[in-house]
């Protein structure tokens, strides 16, 4: 290392490319929680108000993706299914179909939570209004529920994005793909590396400071 001549001028050439692969985990990352938030969401009613044998199925889904590695579901979804099938699609939309799986099964939790945080007080002045069942749920607990657990959804969201790493497995040109992608151009493992690593620190830490600001602006005073 000591006789490591450092040579990020060339490296530099093809940062493009990792600008590009950032903007494409951060929409792989948005697409998926926006799926995942919907999974997480319709489970945890089920949950709740749905019938009891849902909950051992949902239970099951849970347990199962939280306990299978993320890299082996990315495998089962883009090789597993088309090949026994026959089912077609492109690497983005099955990865972005795989995480939003992932994250449904953490949502599922993380909703149901909330769901159930919502004050007893709240919903019985919506009935007493005169709102329907529906209209309690729509404007009532899915608001609520939602300030109380963003939180978590932050954490789950920085979480997503750093999973996005694992895309490059099938060639879905994100970040860490462009990233290996200039290291076998320009063969400078170590330059590219200290490059892409501030890029992710800095924005998990945006993404995190943007997310803590909304979570400051829509709190629940207690």
């Amino acid at each position: 290392m000591a006789n490591y001549h450092f040579n990020f001028a060339i490296v530099w050439r093809y940062a493009g490319k990792l600008f590009e692969g950032l903007l494409l985990s951060l929409e792989l990352a948005a697409a998926s929680i926006a799926i995942g938030m919907a999974i997480g969401l319709v489970l945890a009613l089920i949950s709740l108000d749905g019938p009891k044998w849902a909950r051992p199925l949902i239970a099951a889904y849970v347990e199962f993706v939280r306990n299978v590695p993320l890299l082996l579901l990315v495998y089962l979804v883009f090789y597993g299914i088309p090949s026994a099938i026959d089912l077609q699609y492109d690497a983005v939309t099955s990865f972005v179909a795989t995480l939003a799986i992932y994250s449904g099964a953490y949502l599922v939790e993380v909703m149901r939570a909330g769901l159930e945080a919502v004050p007893r007080g709240l919903i019985e002045a919506g009935k007493a209004i005169g709102l329907t069942p529906m209209k309690v749920l729509w404007h009532v607990r899915l608001p609520t529920a939602m300030r109380i657990a963003l939180p978590s959804l932050s954490n789950t969201y920085v979480s997503l994005f750093k999973d996005t790493s694992i895309a490059s497995a099938i060639a879905v040109p994100e970040l860490a793909y462009g990233m290996r992608w200039i290291e076998t151009q320009t063969f400078r493992t170590v330059e590219v590396y200290l490059l892409a690593t501030p890029i992710y620190l800095i924005t998990s830490y945006a993404i995190l400071l943007l997310l803590r600001l909304a979570e400051r602006r829509y709190a629940i005073a207690r």
